[in-house]
C-alpha cells in the first residue's frame, strides 16, 4: 500500500436547496418545486450508489478472476507448461497493445479521449527503467508466488506489503510511522506466521512459494516508491507510465527467458499457438491491462480509504471461493491468520487515514491562523 493512498476525499457533494417561507403559507406551487426537489436529489444520489456499486463488483470481478485465470495458466495440468517468465511477458506484450488501440483511438472515439495518444519515447523508457525492474521483479515473484502458493493462502503469503512499505519509507524516505500503525503491521506479522505454521501442518506449504510471497511484497513496496518518482517522466499520467513500464519489461523479460531456459520449453509446447491456450493468455494479460482502470475508477467513485477496505473485504472473499473452488479444510487456526492478516490491514489503513486527515486539518488551521496575524 502506497502512502499516497491514505488521503481521505469528501464524497458528499449532493446539496438540498430548498427555500421555505416564513411569513407566508406555502403555495401549492413553492409545494411541487420542493417536491421535485427532492425528488431529484433522491435520484441523483440513487445514481450515485448505483456508480459506487458498479466500481466495486467491477474491481472484485477483474481483481477475483485474474488471480484464478493466471493460477490456472501457470500450474494447471491442462496448460501444462512450466515456464512463468512467458506467461507473465506475454501479458505485458498484451497490455502494449491494448495501449496503442486506444491510444489511436483516443482521437475517433469520445470515451478513449482520456487516453494518451501511443508514442514511445526512448529517453523516457530510459528515464523509467529503474521502476521497471522493480516492476519486473514484482510481477515475477507475485506469479511464482501464485504458481507456487495456493489460492487460498496466496493472501497470507504476500501480506508482508504493508509491513515492507513501512520498512522501506522510513530508510529510504526518511518518513516515521506512529505506534499504532506499528501495532497493526504486529497483527499482520504474526498472521503471516501462524499462517505458514497452519499451512505447513496441512502439508501444502511450499517454502520456495513464501520466499516467493516475501520478495513479492518487498518489490510491491518498491514499485510504490519508485512509481512516485518516475510519475513526473511522464507528466503525472498512470497511463503512460503504464506502457512505457509494460514495454520496458517486454525487454527486459527476453534475456531472463533466456538465461532460465524458458525459451526451449516455448518453442517446443505442443499447444503454443492453439487457441485454447492463446485465447486465456490474452484475457488474462486484458485483466491485468483493466485492473489500472477499475482501482482508478473505485477510487474515483469512493475514496482512498474505502479502496483500501474493498481490497481487504475482496480478499477474504477471494480465500473463500478458492476453499470451496477447490474443495479445501482448513483449521481454526488457519481461518484466525487470515483473520490477523486482514485485521491488520485495514485497521492500519483506517489509522493511517485518520493520521492524514488530523495532520492536514492542523496545517490548514496553521495557515489560517498565520494569514490572520500578517499585518494589513
Amino acid at each position: 500500500m502506497s502512502k499516497s493512498s491514505y488521503a481521505l476525499l469528501n464524497n458528499s457533494t449532493d446539496t438540498l436547496s430548498v427555500e421555505i417561507p416564513i411569513k407566508e403559507p406555502p403555495s401549492s406551487s413553492s409545494s411541487q418545486t420542493s417536491s421535485t426537489t427532492n425528488t431529484t436529489n433522491e435520484e441523483t444520489l440513487n445514481n450515485r450508489y448505483m456508480q459506487i456499486a458498479v466500481a466495486v463488483v467491477l474491481y472484485w470481478f477483474v481483481s477475483i478472476s485474474m488471480v484464478f485465470l493466471n493460477k490456472y495458466l501457470l500450474s494447471s495440468k491442462d496448460v501444462k507448461l512450466d515456464a512463468p517468465l512467458f506467461i507473465t511477458w506475454y501479458q505485458c506484450v498484451v497490455t502494449v497493445g491494448f495501449c496503442a488501440i486506444l491510444g489511436n483511438l483516443n482521437k475517433r472515439v469520445a470515451v478513449f479521449s482520456t487516453f494518451p495518444s501511443f508514442k514511445i519515447d526512448l529517453k523516457i523508457a530510459r528515464d523509467v527503467l529503474p521502476l521497471s525492474i522493480m516492476f519486473v521483479a514484482m510481477i515475477i515473484f507475485n506469479n511464482l508466488t501464485l504458481k507456487h502458493l495456493t489460492v487460498s493462502f496466496y493472501m497470507v503469503g504476500r501480506s508482508l506489503t504493508t509491513v515492507a512499505n513501512v520498512l522501506f519509507t522510513y530508510f529510504m524516505l526518511g518518513d516515521r510511522t506512529s505506534y499504532r500503525a506499528l501495532g497493526c503491521c504486529c497483527l499482520i506479522i504474526a498472521g503471516f506466521f501462524l499462517g505458514i505454521d497452519q499451512e505447513n501442518s496441512l502439508g501444502t506449504l511450499s517454502v520456495f512459494g513464501v520466499f516467493c510471497g516475501v520478495a513479492s511484497s518487498i518489490f510491491v513496496a518498491l514499485n510504490a516508491i519508485y512509481t512516485t518518482r518516475c510519475l513526473p517522466c511522464v507528466d503525472k499520467n498512470v497511463w503512460r507510465l503504464c506502457l512505457y513500464n509494460n514495454f520496458n519489461a517486454c525487454i527486459l523479460f527476453l534475456p531472463l527467458m533466456a538465461i532460465f531456459g524458458e525459451l526451449p520449453i516455448v518453442f517446443s509446447y505442443p499447444k503454443l499457438f492453439n487457441i485454447s491456450f492463446i485465447f486465456p493468455m490474452t484475457v488474462a494479460g486484458f485483466l491485468g491491462f483493466s485492473m489500472g482502470y477499475v482501482t482508478g475508477y473505485q477510487i474515483k467513485m469512493t475514496s482512498p480509504l474505502t479502496h483500501n477496505v474493498s481490497g481487504t473485504a475482496k480478499s477474504y472473499v477471494q480465500t473463500l471461493i478458492a476453499v470451496v473452488v477447490y474443495s479445501e479444510t482448513k483449521t481454526t487456526l488457519w481461518w484466525l491468520s487470515n483473520l490477523f492478516v486482514l485485521g491488520g490491514s485495514g485497521l492500519f489503513a483506517h489509522v493511517r487515514a485518520m493520521e492524514m486527515k488530523r495532520n492536514h486539518n492542523l496545517n490548514k488551521t496553521t495557515d489560517n491562523n498565520t494569514n490572520m496575524s500578517l499585518p494589513k
